[in-house]
């Protein structure tokens, strides 16, 4: 017995340590989207990050951060999947976003609630604990949400944790989420949690429950109003279908103790020029999913856009610090971190005309300090999806660095790749994956978008992943048991 045993215990590390890939989905716009659309998300973005819109002074640091900054009606997309809460399980979809750090859910006492999304009943869980009486309030720049902090389980996909600390959302700014969408689950780090709690992400970590401490996203571009399947996002590790080559990590850069997953932008160039960009603090870039496009301090943005021909400031209130361009001009940019250069695909450069029917359109890069400057304790670049859907992305906890790699085949064409010093693009395409969940704006219910698989999660440059076949899957599933049972024994 102790024999068997002993055997089979290599194999019950395999099961407690693996690596879960969930599909994403992203919110289709309800309707094509405006100048106005793409100037109140800038706002909001500035808001987030602590710019006023008439900052002269250093910035203040953020409250907190949330990608609702990006969620309206308005045509702004997000990335969204599912967390499950509670003692039996509730299901909720949930923003991803890797520039905060709280988990919130609405619930079921909250007040104008404009959300379709099913709400969190804290009755109906045998395991939740309200851990404070005092009210918590988390700040979003653009408006607020409202709760009390509590516990409770929290799964996603196979991953569990105990006692996670979250908030209960019973008042929040109307307009703030919309379609089905119930909350937000922060990816970055503890010191931006305004309800102290750990992050989910790193509770996972802390009970050795990934394979390796890291986690990674492919996010797809939307090619229509209908397009809703948002790409991957990979818990544990990496998924090597998705990249090609060696992942290109840095060192985080700012704070000792870190807030934001934050670089330092080292290159920028357009049209084939290199554009002079501020160094020191006035470069550290956050790398963040919940927010849609690249914001940059004054100096440098203006630099960019005068790199391009005919570009000039847009005009009209609320338009302040964006610029236009003619839409029939192809913007070719990348941007590098202390490695090579990443092109963006001139797709997203362009988020569309300034007006129906102009022949101007709004670029992708906008200024986002506004003249104020920083302090270093907080970064001067907001790195978003624009530059995001055309890299696959790793964030790992130990070392505390972020890496990018070249999309494959596999990443559905979401992106253009890295290029070489002349800054063509290369670029993959794959036919629309089936089976993910429906859309969190079109008011239906989404599908179960968890799949799970075993993995090495990808250690080092050469990351890698395993996916197994189903009877594997079961022989695995059933090897996992008597190991288990044994070890008990």
């Amino acid at each position: 017995m102790l024999l068997l045993t002993t055997l089979l215990l290599p194999a019950l590390t395999l099961c407690v340590a693996e690596t879960v890939n969930i599909p994403l989905t992203r919110r289709a716009p309800a309707r094509r989207r405006t100048g106005e659309d793409i100037f109140a998300a800038g706002r909001r973005a500035r808001a987030r990050y602590g710019f006023s819109p008439a900052a002269t002074t250093t910035r203040r640091r953020r409250a907190s951060a949330t990608s609702f900054s990006v969620i309206n009606q308005q045509g702004d997309s997000s990335y969204l999947g599912q967390v499950s809460i509670g003692t039996p399980p509730q299901a909720f979809t949930v923003i991803l976003d890797t520039g905060s750090s709280d988990l919130f859910v609405l619930d079921t006492s909250c007040d104008q609630c404009s959300s379709g999304g099913p709400v969190f009943d804290a009755t109906k869980s045998s395991s939740f604990q309200q851990t404070s009486n005092q009210p918590t309030e988390i700040d979003y720049g653009s408006g607020s949400v409202a709760g009390f902090v509590a516990s409770d389980t929290v799964t996603m996909g196979s991953f569990s944790t105990q006692s996670q600390g979250f908030l209960i959302a019973e008042q929040i700014t109307q307009g703030l989420i919309a379609g089905n969408v119930s909350g937000l689950i922060g990816l970055a780090f503890e010191a931006l949690a305004e309800t102290q709690a750990t992050p989910f992400w790193q509770s996972l970590i802390n009970s050795n429950q990934l394979s390796s401490p890291e986690m990674a996203f492919q996010l797809t571009r939307s090619t229509s109003l209908d397009d809703v399947p948002g790409g991957t996002f990979t818990l544990g590790g990496t998924d090597s279908s998705l990249f090609t080559g060696d992942i290109e990590f840095h060192n985080l850069e700012g704070a000792s103790t870190p807030a934001f997953w934050q670089l330092s932008l080292s290159g920028l160039t357009v049209q084939g020029q290199s554009i002079q960009i501020s160094t020191g603090n006035s470069a550290l870039a956050a790398i963040d999913t919940g927010t849609t496009a690249i914001g940059g301090p004054s100096d440098d943005v203006a630099a960019f856009w005068k790199a391009v021909p005919d570009a000039a400031p847009a005009r009209g209130q609320g338009s302040e610090g964006f610029f236009t361009f003619p839409c029939s001009t192809t913007i070719t940019a990348t941007m590098s971190f202390g490695g090579q250069q990443w092109a963006i695909n001139p797709t997203d450069m362009n988020l569309g005309p300034l007006t129906e029917g102009s022949d101007q359109c709004v670029g992708a890069l906008f200024d986002i300090s506004l003249g104020a400057n920083t302090d270093g304790s907080t970064p001067s670049w907001v790195v978003g999806d624009t530059f995001l859907k055309n890299v696959y992305s790793v964030f790992r906890q130990s070392p505390l660095s972020v890496g990018f790699a070249q999309l494959s085949g596999a990443s559905s064409g979401s992106g253009s790749g890295s290029s070489d010093s002349s800054g063509s693009p290369s670029s993959a395409k794959l036919p629309d994956s089936p089976g993910l969940p429906t859309s969190a704006g079109s008011g239906t219910s989404a599908n179960d978008p968890f799949q799970t698989s075993a993995g090495n999660g990808g250690a080092g440059n050469a990351a890698q992943s395993l996916t197994p076949s189903a009877p594997l899957k079961i022989a695995m599933s059933f090897l996992c048991f008597v190991a288990a049972l044994l070890t008990y024994m």
